[in-house]
């Protein structure tokens, strides 16, 4: 058994906004796994700025990996606990060498194309029109739950726009979330939260920038709409380290990331804690390519939870994978007849 990795940097169709900047590139790279005639792909990929392994050593890291693919899944898994989106890629690459089909890791009735995934339509931040203009194609496309992110313009903007779907669509139509990634601050955010109230949202992702336990613990207590923890997960390593954050703060859902939280594995363990706490949670991508998509749509399909999860991301590069992987009507499918078009296994 051996194995190598491969850089790949994902092109934006167009520079997309969050609260963080503006998003031009996605870094990321490949495990492929060889072993006789089989073979596994992994996909192992950082968000600069926020991913907790976006450290200058992370490609020294992977070399170690592929220097060492003989220790197997779970002592590498163990030994890269400083490195979650590397133990999701190794943890996929393994599942792919395991599998009949280097892409079919979790095998349901998803990948058979007899189910779906429902998703969320994702609005990237912008000037008004071009948000506005998002939103007339998410619900022309069939989508029923719409997520926003917010915090990079005019407050009072991004109010006018949810105040625009909601003259036209109810809570009951249309399900709204927001995404603040941290950008209000604990002395206004109560004040915003209300605001953001009156127009029936779902919830709000990470409101305040992540590490104030005491801030986000009041704002749970006392918010007028549910908040879902989302950066609050990111650099959280140990057990009782979750089990003390989620007590602390004890929010209305957590943001399930796989490449931010350590692959499926880390992700199991939070869903575990969460719900032993009575706290909701869903799973989100991590603006993966169409490799790592596959392997956490396929994954979240067994995990039986019928809230839309944010898992329609795969359109936003100039330079993705071609894949079965499609959104219809606000779902996620498999088409079992398409094909995959990779080098990286040749």
């Amino acid at each position: 058994m051996n194995a190598k990795y491969y850089k790949h940097t994902l092109q934006f169709k167009r520079p997309s906004g969050t609260s963080r900047g503006i998003l031009k590139t996605k870094e990321t790279w490949f495990i492929v796994i060889f072993d006789g005639l089989k073979k596994g792909v992994g996909e192992c990929g950082i968000l600069r700025t926020l991913s907790i392994d976006d450290r200058p050593d992370y490609e020294d890291k992977l070399k170690w990996v592929c220097d060492n693919i003989h220790l197997g899944v779970t002592a590498l898994w163990e030994s890269l606990i400083e490195f979650p989106s590397i133990q999701f890629g190794v943890e996929m690459a393994f599942k792919s060498l395991e599998s009949t089909s280097p892409f079919i890791l979790y095998p349901s009735a998803f990948t058979e194309r007899q189910s779906h995934i429902l998703i969320n339509g994702l609005i990237w931040m912008g000037d008004k029109e071009f948000m506005h203009q998002q939103i007339e194609d998410k619900l022309k496309e069939g989508f029923t739950c719409i997520k926003m992110k917010i915090g990079a313009i005019d407050f009072e903007t991004e109010l006018s726009l949810l105040s625009y779907i909601r003259s036209q669509f109810s809570s009951s139509t249309i399900e709204l979330r927001v995404d603040a990634n941290g950008a209000f601050t604990p002395k206004d955010a109560l004040d915003k939260l209300k605001y953001l109230s009156e127009y029936d949202l779902h919830s709000i992702e990470q409101p305040i920038h992540q590490g104030q336990h005491k801030e986000m613990a009041r704002l749970c207590k006392e918010t007028p709409l549910p908040i879902a923890l989302d950066e609050e997960l990111i650099g959280v390593f140990y057990k009782a380290d979750k089990i003390k954050m989620l007590e602390t703060i004890q929010p209305q859902y957590i943001i399930l990331k796989p490449s931010l939280i350590g692959g499926f594995k880390g992700t199991k363990e939070w869903i575990d804690l969460a719900e032993s706490l009575g706290i909701h949670w869903w799973v989100t991508s991590a603006l993966e390519s169409n490799i790592g998509l596959n392997a956490i749509a396929q994954y979240t399909y067994t995990l039986d939870n019928k809230m839309p999860q944010g898992l329609g991301t795969g359109g936003l590069y100039t330079n993705n994978f071609d894949c079965p992987l499609k959104v219809v009507h606000g779902n996620l499918m498999y088409d079992t007849q398409k094909d995959w078009k990779i080098n990286y296994l040749k």
